[in-house]
C-alpha cells in the first residue's frame, strides 16, 4: 500500500522522467510525485503542496544534483507565468521529451502493435523563440500604481502576471499590446474587475499575418459601450500604422471563455490576410488559425507527404476550419471536401478557395459525423481522410463513421497525444500505423503536434 504524504512535508527525491505537463516525476515508496521545474536525473529537495492517496504534487525547493541539460530560463517572469513549462530545459532535450511523451501515451493506451510503431524524431525550430502570431492578454488596473496592465494568469490561478515582453510572442504583437495598454491608462478606460463583475475592458487580442505584416486588434469588452472609443481608435491608428483592422468583441458572461458571440467592426478592414505554403487566408477575429505559422508550413508539408499525392486523390478534410490544410493540398488533389461546425469558418474557406481560383473544393457546414455518411450515400468515395481534431480528439460518432466506411488512407494531425493514443486504439484495428512524426509547434511548452500516417489493412 502506498504511503500518504502531508502538505508542507519536505522530501529528498530523485527525478526519473518528465510528465505530460513538463513536470519532473519522482517516486516515494511507490507513490508518484510531480515536481514542477525538476528535470530527469536530478536529485532535489521538494515541498509537498498537494497530497492524495494516488499521487502528490510538490514545489521545487532546491536542486542538490543538477542535470547537464538544465539552463537558466531567459524570461524574467517564467516562474510566475503559466504560459511556458520548459524554458529551463535545453532545446534539443525538449525535442527528445516530446518524442518520449508520445511513447508514454502509447504505452498507456496500448493500441494494437504499438511497440512496433515508428516514432520519428521531433522536427524543431532553428530559432525557438518569438513565434506566436497571436496574443490574448487579460487586463487589470493595478490598484497601487493606477496603471492598466496586461498579461497572463499564473498557472491554476486568477492572479495576473503583468507581461511587457513575452519571449515566445512575435515582437509586433507585444508592441501593439504595450501601446494600447498605455492608451487605456491615458484615457482612463474602465477596466473589467472579475470580483465585482464591473468595468468594461476585459482582454486584448492581437494577431499578425507573419507573411503580410497585417495586424488585427480586437478589444474584448463586457458591454457594447466603449467610452472615449473614437479618441482611442484615432490614437491607435496614428501610433501603430501596422494595425489595419480594429474590432470589438462583446463577452458579457462571467466565464473564462475569452470571446463572446458578437463582434463589431470598429475601424479598417474586417479581416487580415496571411499566407502559408502559397495559400492566402483571410482571418476574421474568431477564425481558428495555427499560432506558429513557420512550423505550420512544416506540419502541413508532413501531412501532404503522408498522403502521397503523386497520384491525385479525393480527400476529406474533417474539422477544416478556414481551409488551411485542404487548400494547401488542393492543387495536388483530385477533389477536397471540407466540413466544420462554425459557419463563419466555412464562409472563409469558400472565400479562400475562390481567391485561389480552385474549382475542385467543396465546403459545407455540419459535423463530420453527419456529413460523412451523407456524402458516402451520394456516391462520393474518398481516397483519404485528413483529421485535425480539437484537443478532445475525434468525436465518437465520427470515429464510428470512419470505422463503418474507412478510406484507403488516413492522416491524423493531433495537438493532444493522449486523445491521439486513445483514438489509435480504434483506428489501429482497421489501419496500419506507418509512422508518427512529431512537430514542435510550441517550443518552451509541454505541448506537441503529431502527424500520423495510416494505411488501411
Amino acid at each position: 500500500m502506498a504511503v500518504q504524504l502531508k502538505p508542507n512535508q519536505t522530501l529528498n527525491l530523485k527525478i526519473k522522467r518528465l510528465g505530460i505537463n513538463g513536470e519532473g516525476i519522482a517516486y516515494y515508496k511507490r507513490l508518484i510525485i510531480f515536481v514542477t521545474g525538476a528535470l530527469p536525473g536530478e536529485t532535489v529537495v521538494a515541498r509537498i503542496t498537494k497530497a492524495t492517496p494516488r499521487f502528490a504534487e510538490a514545489h521545487l525547493v532546491k536542486v542538490t544534483k543538477k542535470s547537464p541539460d538544465r539552463i537558466a530560463p531567459p524570461c524574467p517572469v517564467y516562474e510566475e507565468c503559466g504560459g511556458c513549462q520548459l524554458q529551463h530545459l535545453a532545446y534539443h532535450k525538449q525535442l527528445d521529451f516530446k518524442k518520449d511523451l508520445l511513447r508514454q501515451a502509447l504505452e498507456k493506451f496500448k493500441p494494437d502493435g504499438y511497440q512496433n510503431f515508428e516514432l520519428r524524431d521531433t522536427i524543431g525550430m532553428d530559432e525557438p523563440w518569438r513565434y506566436r502570431n497571436k496574443a490574448q492578454f487579460q487586463l487589470r488596473k493595478n490598484k497601487k500604481t493606477k496603471q492598466v496592465e496586461a498579461g497572463l494568469y499564473q498557472a491554476e490561478s486568477h492572479q495576473l502576471v503583468s507581461i511587457k515582453d513575452c519571449l515566445v510572442q512575435e515582437p509586433t504583437t507585444q508592441k501593439v499590446i504595450n501601446t494600447v495598454v498605455n492608451l487605456l491608462t491615458k484615457y482612463d478606460m474602465p477596466i473589467y474587475d472579475e470580483h465585482s463583475n464591473s468595468g468594461i475592458m476585459r482582454t486584448l487580442m492581437v494577431r499578425i499575418g507573419i507573411e503580410t505584416g497585417e495586424v488585427q486588434l480586437v478589444l474584448i469588452t463586457k458591454t457594447k459601450k466603449l467610452p472615449q472609443g473614437n479618441a482611442l481608435i484615432r490614437e491607435i491608428t496614428h501610433r501603430l500604422p501596422e494595425v489595419v483592422s480594429i474590432m470589438q468583441n462583446i463577452q458579457d458572461k462571467k466565464t473564462s471563455v475569452i470571446m463572446g458571440d458578437e463582434t463589431i467592426h470598429l475601424w479598417g478592414k474586417e479581416v487580415i490576410n496571411e499566407k502559408i505554403n502559397e495559400v492566402s487566408f483571410e482571418l476574421s477575429p474568431r477564425a481558428f488559425f495555427q499560432l506558429n505559422p513557420k512550423q505550420t508550413k512544416i506540419l502541413y508539408q508532413e501531412a501532404i507527404h503522408a498522403l502521397d499525392l503523386s497520384t491525385p486523390k479525393t480527400v476529406i478534410d474533417a474539422y477544416c476550419g478556414v481551409g488551411t490544410i485542404g487548400l494547401s493540398l488542393a492543387k495536388q488533389a483530385k477533389e477536397v471536401r471540407g466540413m466544420d461546425i462554425i459557419p463563419q469558418a466555412i464562409d472563409d474557406a469558400k472565400k479562400n478557395a475562390a481567391a485561389m481560383n480552385l474549382t475542385n473544393t467543396h465546403y459545407e457546414v455540419g459535423t463530420a459525423e453527419s456529413l460523412l455518411p451523407k456524402w458516402l450515400k451520394d456516391g462520393f468515395s474518398p481516397d483519404a481522410i485528413v483529421v485535425d481534431p480539437p484537443r478532445t480528439g475525434l468525436d465518437t460518432q465520427l470515429l464510428k463513421a470512419i470505422e463503418q466506411s474507412p478510406s484507403p488512407q488516413m492522416v491524423y494531425i493531433s495537438c493532444n497525444i493522449s486523445t491521439l493514443a486513445r483514438d489509435l486504439v480504434s483506428l489501429a484495428k482497421i489501419y496500419r500505423v506507418e509512422y508518427l512524426q512529431s512537430v514542435d509547434m510550441f517550443p518552451q511548452t509541454a505541448r506537441c503536434e503529431v502527424v500520423v500516417k495510416l494505411t488501411r489493412k
